[in-house]
């Protein structure tokens, strides 16, 4: 009797010296603050970023956006009662209140047994009344918070390779003006990833909208491939790929609609995609070459001269990279090379 009374005992004293996790601050998310710590949000459970608080929602994307070889964990957080509105093209619709949540790390050393991760970055975007509002948070040495940075910063990153050699990578925190290098959509701050055809993976959307998250889900939701998938065809795994890391400038709604090259998944295959399409204004971005795409020729065609230089005036995408994709870029030249 004694032994149980003192197992009770000790039972209700670790239930009552358990931290209470509290919900997410939705205040600061709706609010018209700049919080200057990551934790303030409480997105997490633990210091470390790890467990995500209840109602934030990891997700993935079929093809994500490359950033310099980090991986990237992404999450969504919606208050409670609300849904996210399903669209057939382009970003769902989120109510106010909504968190994307997106953070940066690299794989320690991918020979290790237990695979371990250092985190750079975790980029916000929130769904303020006035809209969608950017913020870049950068973690600490020991990881135990991550700090607001709007002014955004360099940072050295050195990855090991499966070989055991080692590469450095100059990683870039976007300052907040930055951010709408991408995120702009006719002029307003906007998700790029969150899309039906990029979230379609056979079961990720059927859980959301099994469990509330979505409101609608048609049997003919659109998917674009993985671009590593190497069982789907190369002209589609290409496409997804452009769609994802090119589409949103270059677009009919993007920053660059005025080049005239449109590169998002639904596009034609003709002069807007690029084949056959000559430089809008002449220069070292083009290499001195004719055209954007010339089937079965990507040496002479000036979207992969982009893709492959590290030049400042050059490069593209111009942002979210330091160095050159490679698997990538092989995946894009091998679909010219095959066009005919």
């Amino acid at each position: 009797m004694r032994h149980t009374i003192a197992l009770l005992v000790a039972w209700l004293f670790l239930v009552s010296a358990s931290p209470v996790i509290r919900p997410v601050n939705l205040a600061l998310i709706t609010g018209d603050t700049l919080p200057p710590k990551l934790s303030d949000f409480r997105f997490f459970t633990d210091e470390r970023g790890r467990y995500p608080n209840k109602r934030v929602t990891g997700y993935s994307l079929n093809t994500p956006l490359f950033s310099d070889y980090a991986d990237k964990f992404r999450a969504v957080y919606l208050p409670p009662g609300t849904k996210m509105s399903y669209r057939a093209d382009g970003v769902f619709d989120f109510p106010v209140g909504t968190a994307l949540i997106k953070t940066f790390a690299y794989l320690r050393d991918p020979r290790m047994h237990v695979l371990t991760f250092d985190q750079v970055e975790t980029r916000l975007l929130l769904r303020r009344k006035s809209g969608w509002v950017a913020l870049p948070y950068i973690w600490n040495a020991d990881s135990s918070d991550a700090l607001l940075v709007r002014a955004g910063r360099r940072i050295p990153v050195t990855l090991t390779n499966y070989d055991g050699t080692r590469r450095k990578i100059d990683y870039a925190v976007p300052n907040v003006n930055q951010c709408k290098g991408c995120h702009d959509v006719k002029g307003a701050l906007s998700p790029i990833g969150p899309k039906a055809r990029n979230l379609n993976d056979k079961h990720q959307l059927e859980t959301w909208f099994n469990t509330g998250l979505l409101d609608a889900l048609p049997k003919n939701a659109p998917a674009v491939p993985r671009s590593i998938d190497t069982h789907e065809p190369v002209a589609l795994r290409a496409r997804a790929y452009l769609d994802i890391n090119c589409a949103h400038c270059h677009s009919r709604d993007g920053p660059a609609n005025t080049s005239g090259l449109w590169l998002d998944w639904n596009q034609k295959a003709d002069v807007n995609l690029g084949i056959g399409k000559r430089p809008t204004a002449a220069g070292r971005g083009s290499g001195g070459l004719e055209f954007a795409i010339v089937p079965g020729k990507p040496d002479q065609s000036y979207l992969m001269h982009r893709m492959e230089s590290l030049d400042p005036g050059v490069a593209m995408p111009e942002l979210s990279r330091s160095t050159v994709h490679k698997e990538g870029v092989a995946l894009v030249r091998q679909w010219i090379a095959e066009m005919k």
